[in-house]
């Protein structure tokens, strides 16, 4: 990748029937995301085009490309597409999980990672993909993460969820309750910790990062009365992460730890033991802008912090905030690593 061109920021984009294809060019018509970045969206050119009239995106010019190269001449609001070609518009009813939706937005994110190793974009956004629509086209996978786990040959990652100045990553995310109180191991604490500080580094520029852990159980276990994950689990992870030199505190209640990362800034991200924890607050203060941010892929990849939105596809009512944001923070965390490789 030439870094002396625009940056290049891949998107795919979801489920055909879902809001994807309408988010992902009401989204690019923000003009503020083209100050450094240019865009390829890998999907069907029918239905993006079919989604350009529903959402009145008149602005945006779809061109379709067979080679990333073609971009460097394009403008503002031009947009590359990675046209697969997979989707038959006469057989597409939007708003429902289908076999076809599954196979498609599945195809979407394998031709993403195989550019993005290739090293031919800079960052990837994910528009929402459906679980139920991937099972039906035989996929077993939870969700993108794990898809984009595997193609790309990595065994661990964390999802981090961005809204606002609040960060918040997570020790365990797709499992059931029992399963991520089980999960609440010292190994899997630290590891959370870790991928999150050489994030905080390297990703977000902070040079001494705080950390504040969340404990697992009310009142952080209140020494042990109501529960011990905190005393034979969290604690000694924390311990562990202030010996290797990382700025981590805790285990704190989860009902105000936060309160104080987000209202009082006393931390610049706070590690979650569970989806919903973790999840409840970042919603709380930013539904309509959340951002997932996958951590521990050899490339940045963000996406919006929501699902398909069944109900608003093919009316173009569906709310960008979050998909805008996910552009943004994409386009920033390039930017900032490609000016460190200039250093």
């Amino acid at each position: 990748m030439d870094k002396t061109k625009p940056l290049i920021i891949l998107i795919t984009m979801g489920d055909p029937a879902g809001s994807g294809p309408e988010l992902v060019l009401k989204s690019l018509t923000h003009r503020d995301l083209w100050r450094t970045a240019r865009y390829v969206v890998v999907g069907d050119l029918g239905v993006l085009m079919k989604a350009r009239e529903i959402t009145k995106s008149y602005d945006i010019v779809l061109k379709e490309i067979s080679s990333i190269d073609e971009t460097a001449s394009f403008r503002e609001l031009e947009v590359g597409v990675v046209n697969l070609g997979n989707v038959d518009l006469k057989r597409l009813e939007y708003g429902k999980p289908s076999e076809i939706g599954g196979k498609a937005s599945y195809e979407y994110i394998v031709k993403a990672v195989e550019l993005l190793m290739k090293g031919e974009a800079a960052a990837l956004v994910t528009a929402p993909i459906s679980k139920e629509s991937l099972h039906l086209a035989g996929y077993r996978y939870p969700g993108h993460t794990e898809l984009l786990a595997e193609l790309s040959g990595v065994k661990t990652v964390k999802m981090m969820l961005v809204a606002r100045h609040l960060r918040v990553s997570h020790v365990s995310t797709h499992v059931s309750l029992r399963r991520a109180i089980e999960l609440v191991t010292k190994h899997n604490v630290l590891e959370t910790i870790t991928m999150t500080h050489e994030a905080l580094v390297r990703l977000f520029k902070i040079a001494n990062p705080r950390i504040a852990v969340s404990g697992l159980n009310p009142h952080a276990g209140e020494s042990g009365i109501m529960g011990h994950e905190e005393a034979s689990e969290i604690e000694p992870a924390v311990e562990e992460a202030r010996m290797r030199g990382i700025n981590a505190q805790g285990p704190f209640p989860p009902d105000t730890v936060f309160y104080r990362a987000y209202y009082n800034r006393e931390f610049d991200a706070v590690i979650a033991m569970y989806h919903d924890q973790g999840h409840i607050a970042v919603k709380m203060v930013g539904f309509a802008e959340g951002v997932n941010l996958t951590l521990g892929l050899p490339f940045i990849r963000t996406s919006p912090d929501h699902g398909t939105a069944w109900d608003k596809a093919g009316k173009g009512t569906a709310n960008e905030s979050a998909a805008v944001e996910a552009i943004r923070l994409a386009m920033n965390l390039a930017s900032s690593l490609i000016l460190q490789d200039k250093v």
